[in-house]
């Protein structure tokens, strides 16, 4: 039986950068996981031993690596992959799940990619902070959730610092203008009732461009972005008030109850009511 040490993070109210599930396992020999998909980032370091990752690139073809000890790699949303230990020198690993409006600028930073999703250290030094950081979050899953998400960052820093693929960010000045205007304006509007079209119209951008550019930088469409965004409030509001379903759903932008009811299943999988039955924090009256 494998050594494990799992977590689920507490907290999903990150909208730039967060938590899913971390934990470090010394693997049995030949210990396999998958094929599965994940729906959000997932990097694994090697501490010790070595072990197999078979992963789809960016055109559905499998490929398999080999990953040793010292070396990591980085699982994407939606990608089928399976990992496998050393049958004579089986992995010891641990992870991090992450996602948000942050994390796919800092897997591109780090140099990796569906066709490039294994992590080959150029700097020793700052990869060991790199696990420290992950062994860090792996070992303390009491601590609060933004002492946490800081620890976070420092991973993604060490990650991109130490990745021997690091690739420094292309210009884009105006497309960063555009998508910051955009996301102030959905941060100011969301709880109207506001359209694709009014926040490219506000950025002055064709809606399609403005479609284009918004995927290609936060890695979700603006439609996407939007609905959870908004469900992200409305499960502070679920947490920390006493609101009715339907006061929540007009506050985040959906006065139709059945149609917010349904936009918060589709992000959170369950109903706003049972959601709120088990996050709820109690409120004196």
């Amino acid at each position: 039986m494998s050594n494990l040490l799992f977590s689920v993070f507490p907290n999903e109210n990150f909208v730039d950068l967060g938590l899913y599930q971390f934990g470090w396992e010394q693997c049995t020999p030949s210990h396999s996981f998958g094929p599965a998909a994940r729906n959000h980032f997932l990097f694994h370091y090697v501490i010790s031993g070595t072990g197999t990752l078979y992963a789809d690139n960016s055109k559905g073809v499998t490929k398999t690596y080999s990953v040793k000890s010292g070396e990591g790699f980085m699982i994407f949303p939606h990608q089928i992959t399976t990992y496998l230990a050393d049958h004579n020198l089986p992995w010891e690993y641990v992870w991090l799940e992450f996602d948000g409006l942050k994390a796919k600028e800092a897997v591109e930073i780090a140099g990796l990619s569906k066709d490039a999703p294994i992590f080959h250290p150029k700097a020793k030094d700052l990869a060991l902070d790199m696990m420290q950081e992950m062994i860090y979050i792996a070992r303390n899953a009491k601590e609060s959730p933004f002492h946490l998400i800081g620890h976070l960052y420092l991973f993604l820093d060490y990650l991109a610092r130490s990745s021997a693929s690091m690739r420094l960010k292309q210009g884009g000045k105006m497309r960063d203008f555009y998508i910051k205007e955009a996301l102030s304006y959905i941060e100011q509007n969301f709880q109207n009732d506001i359209s694709i079209e009014d926040i490219s119209s506000f950025c002055g951008l064709n809606r399609s461009y403005f479609g284009k550019i918004f995927h290609e930088t936060v890695g979700k469409s603006p439609q996407e972005f939007l609905m959870n965004y908004r469900m992200t409030k409305a499960a502070e509001l679920l947490k920390l008030t006493k609101l009715s379903i339907s006061d929540i759903g007009n506050a985040v932008g959906y006065p139709n109850q059945l149609h917010f009811s349904r936009a918060f299943k589709n992000v959170y999988g369950v109903s706003p009511r049972n959601w709120r039955n088990e996050n709820q924090i109690m409120i004196e009256a």
